[in-house]
């Protein structure tokens, strides 16, 4: 997710910004109750994304005392609270470390600048009983194949699994990455997340878009051998590669509910599974990525099979923008979502609100309020989350005020 913030803002082909929505379908719309607070009408999602990749957000910087890292949490937490949100998604495995004591992992490198190094505290259980005591859900955020944002394995902690078994990780456009395609990485990379769940109250387990990575223009996944050794009996190595990763959710929401059964599994991919240019099932959308063919994660599928219990696309796009269109693609999940017992949340880019790198929409404060009235008009749609917790504190154009002055009037609990 957080590398995902600047992977969506390229991967949209060129389009210009249209001049209007496009028109609701018939019979997708909810009937309003007029004078009603819109925020009374039933419960809802209002989280915010707090990443600790590279300290996006939190720490603010590594090497902070305990003490200090656990101000700015709680104060992250508090901020949550003041701006009527209810839950916080928090990256506790950022890449395959982890922000608690974990017997698979090494310590996250972005508390204490050094992977593997105790930081003195229990962040994840800090976060937990925190969030709890102040009436909101913590959803852990895990990366389940991302290793490093670079390729020097010298640099992980000598324990690291992927210095231990070099075998497991290669690299790509820059990264380190787990093979998705070998069966002892899937089985690994799902102990070590279990682990949180065993040892925490958790409210869910939250992955957000990165499955095989982000196409790099020039180079090729190096995952020959493992295709060589497992792919037999599949039409294409994307086929074996979609396979690898429906293993991977299907057996993860099974070992969750056979752990803790109350904690939900929530993935947020994103905003476009595929172009109606290239199936007719897909959305109306001209997007330069579709997940099921350029991240082999089949994310309708996915729904459709009841394997997750909610989803979170990325709609990380503006009302009206020619090739991926909010108002266009709120309505397609809206959709994809009927009649599954899966639960639709809209992934928010507040942190394109004022940036004047983006299109002319993002610098209206109003643009995101906007998207809060038009999803609410869609019967599917149970709630929003904003990318990320460092803009929803800068609010540097007002936008998440806006919004909450506009649609948060009162505090309301999340869907059960």
């Amino acid at each position: 997710m957080a590398g995902a913030a600047g992977t969506v803002a390229s991967v949209v082909a060129p389009g210009t910004v249209a001049a209007e929505a496009a028109a609701d379908p018939p019979g997708e719309r909810r009937a309003e109750r007029p004078g009603a607070p819109r925020d009374t009408l039933r419960r809802e999602l209002r989280g915010m994304w707090v990443g600790t990749i590279d300290n996006l957000d939190w720490p603010s910087k590594p090497g902070l005392s305990a003490a200090a890292q656990e101000t700015e949490l709680l104060g992250y937490l508090d901020e949550a609270v003041d701006r009527r949100l209810n839950a916080v998604i928090l990256q506790v495995r950022p890449s395959a470390d982890a922000l608690w004591p974990s017997p698979y992992e090494p310590w996250a490198k972005c508390l204490t600048g050094v992977q593997g190094k105790d930081p003195g505290w229990d962040p994840l259980g800090t976060a937990v009983r925190e969030a709890h005591s102040r009436g909101l859900e913590l959803h852990a955020w895990f990366n389940p194949y991302r290793v490093a944002n670079h390729t020097d394995r010298s640099r992980l902690a000598a324990t690291h699994p992927a210095r231990v078994h070099p075998d497991w990780a290669l690299p790509y456009g820059g990264k380190l990455y787990y093979n998705p395609g070998l069966p002892e990485v899937r089985s690994f990379v799902q102990d070590a997340m279990l682990d949180a769940v065993r040892r925490y109250e958790i409210d869910a387990v939250h992955w957000d878009d990165y499955f095989y990575p982000y196409p790099v223009a020039g180079q090729s996944f190096a995952d020959g051998a493992a295709y060589e050794k497992y792919g037999a009996g599949f039409a294409s190595k994307a086929a074996w590669r979609r396979s690898n990763t429906d293993k991977l959710v299907q057996e993860t929401a099974r070992r969750i509910k056979a752990v803790r059964p109350g904690v939900r599994f929530g993935i947020s991919p994103f905003g476009v599974w595929r172009n109606a240019s290239t199936d007719p099932l897909g959305s109306k959308s001209a997007a330069g990525v579709e997940t099921y063919d350029d991240l082999y994660a089949d994310t309708r599928g996915w729904i459709k099979k009841g394997w997750i219990d909610y989803v979170c696309p990325q709609i990380y796009w503006n009302i009206g923008l020619a090739a991926a269109d909010y108002a266009v693609l709120v309505p397609w999940w809206n959709e994809v979502v009927r009649g599954t017992g899966v639960d639709l949340f809209i992934g928010e880019a507040l942190y394109k609100a004022g940036d004047p790198a983006q299109p002319a929409a993002w610098r209206d404060p109003a643009e995101l309020s906007r998207h809060i009235e038009l999803a609410a008009g869609y019967d599917q749609v149970r709630g929003h989350a904003y990318f990320s917790a460092r803009a929803v504190v800068a609010d540097r154009i007002g936008a998440m005020s806006r919004v909450v002055a506009d649609h948060y009037r009162s505090r309301v609990r999340p869907p059960g």
